[in-house]
């Protein structure tokens, strides 16, 4: 393999950021390469193991981050050829038009965007084509207007998550069909397994940024793709207004990436710190930092699993993941916007072992068996003191305390009566801490004024002209939504819109 590599752009990183853009500057006729540090993940029957999956970790290949206080922990990130979308649960909704908005909460604000839901409108519609989104419009009292359907129907409820559905709308509540990108279509890969939330698909039918991203662009015949190829700092020219290179090393040997405009889509974390790993005189407190807000405001869902048992009944449910609730998503005259509840994918005892190690394998069988699982997420603020930096050691360090806990609580109490009173007597709940990362965003963030911000609306930086960040670091605010398809449908209008090339 050549140490140099050379390209109109580069995108370092091929998650739902990288893959997406790859695809639409592939289809332009842009000359591109994606770096990405992991490899293509390997399919076989671990893929479908919850032990292999869930109990020995068979795919976390993350490197050990820090907490504010030193500690390390194993973070739930995931370096393969799509990044986390390989392992993730395929959600793909859109935020709602509120989201974009300034909305004041009890414990502080979530600031407007640079652009509105209109602006991104059209670039969702051909987000969800890309990645064959199912979904039902109507259901959901909260959603947006929208200028097409959805490109296929929403998957259809089995039997028990349907009787669970009536006796949730006696309880005054509106459950929606998910939108879910498989690919579930007259001819389509999925079978509807039981093994897609928390799993890679070993079939390909995943909407996952390799599947309907990086593999689309490649076939292009303008994209490349460069694996096992890790970045490890950006060098500007003389001037510190464009970036000239990246430095990287392959199996411990050097390559250099030279490009025209240099596009970073490793994940809020990453993206991060790969801008403050590239100080230097010009920028001396990390590439593109005169705001001083590289790694500052870091946010991640506040969630929390529950999961509610009838031991009376068996759940037979093999794809669980069709549902969600928004009754609370939006501030109302009786209180704030609290959250979303959704399903997980059915769980069984092997998936929820590493959080019960006390309680025997049977046990956790017997009770998922009976059970039907829920996930809660609730907005987290931007805070200027939850922050991605660099440890002595070079180790990444995340310090993150949770806020808007109170809405968060809330949430889990009006979950825990709705569940109660659909029929499951017994309901166990767990909120997640600093290693689980759901949704993380907001390190590097968009905005108008270049001292209030890092990037404009179309994720280019303020100070360096050839230097765009296109992943969910760019979230001024979190919502409290899967953000993975606002992050393909932002890829796609950078590519269509963002003058990448000037």
């Amino acid at each position: 393999m050549s140490d140099l590599i050379e390209a109109d752009v580069a995108i370092i990183g091929s998650g739902m950021g990288g893959g997406t853009l790859a695809r639409a500057l592939g289809e332009a006729g842009v000359r591109t390469v994606v770096i990405e540090r992991g490899d293509r993940l390997p399919l076989g029957p671990d893929n479908w193991s919850p032990r292999r999956v869930f109990m020995d970790g068979a795919y976390k290949n993350a490197e050990p981050w820090e907490d504010r206080t030193g500690r390390t922990f194993q973070p739930g990130v995931h370096y393969w050829v799509g990044g986390n979308t390989k392992l993730y649960g395929a959600s793909l909704p859109r935020f709602r038009e509120q989201d974009f908005a300034a909305t004041e909460t009890a414990e502080g604000t979530s600031p407007a965007w640079p652009f509105s839901y209109a602006d991104l409108e059209p670039y969702y519609g051909l987000a969800e084509q890309w990645f064959h989104v199912h979904g039902t419009p109507g259901d959901d009292p909260t959603e947006p207007w929208r200028s097409r359907d959805y490109p296929f129907p929403a998957l259809p409820h089995e039997p028990y998550v349907g009787d669970v559905i009536a006796r949730l709308r006696e309880q005054g509540v509106s459950p929606y069909s998910m939108a879910m990108a498989v690919d579930r279509r007259v001819g389509g890969a999925c079978v509807r397994c039981g093994t897609c939330d928390g799993f890679p698909c070993q079939v390909g039918a995943k909407g996952d940024a390799e599947t309907c991203g990086i593999d689309p662009a490649l076939a292009t015949g303008h994209v490349t793709l460069e694996t096992n190829l890790q970045v490890t700092r950006l060098q500007t020219d003389s001037g510190g207004k464009r970036v000239v290179s990246a430095h990287a090393t392959r199996n411990g040997s050097p390559v250099t990436v030279h490009a025209r405009t240099f596009v970073v889509a490793a994940g809020a974390v990453n993206s991060a710190a790969l801008l403050l790993r590239s100080a230097s005189d010009q920028h001396p407190a990390g590439l593109a930092n005169s705001s001083g807000l590289v790694g500052r405001n870091y946010m991640v869902h506040n969630c929390t699993f529950m999961v509610g048992v009838d031991p009376r009944r068996r759940n037979d449910t093999t794809f669980q993941k069709t549902m969600a609730i928004n009754d609370w998503y939006l501030p109302t005259a009786q209180g704030g916007a609290l959250g979303n509840i959704q399903m997980l994918g059915k769980l069984t005892g092997a998936m929820i072992k590493p959080a019960r190690p006390l309680i025997p394998l049977r046990v956790l069988d017997a009770a998922t068996h009976r059970s039907m699982d829920w996930y809660l997420e609730s907005e987290d603020l931007p805070d200027a003191d939850n922050r991605v930096t660099l440890g002595s050691s070079g180790r990444i360090r995340v310090a993150w305390t949770p806020n808007n806990l109170a809405a968060h609580r809330e949430l889990i109490t009006k979950a825990r009566h709705l569940l109660k009173r659909s029929g499951f007597p017994i309901v166990v709940a767990q909120t997640m801490g600093i290693e689980t990362n759901s949704h993380m965003c907001g390190t590097i963030v968009a905005g108008v004024d270049p001292q209030q911000s890092v990037l404009d609306s179309f994720c280019r930086t303020h100070d360096v002209e050839n230097l765009f960040v296109v992943d969910a670091s760019f979230f001024p605010s979190s919502a409290a939504l899967n953000p993975a398809l606002t992050i393909a449908a932002q890829a796609i209008r950078v590519a269509h819109e963002g003058e990448l090339l000037r």
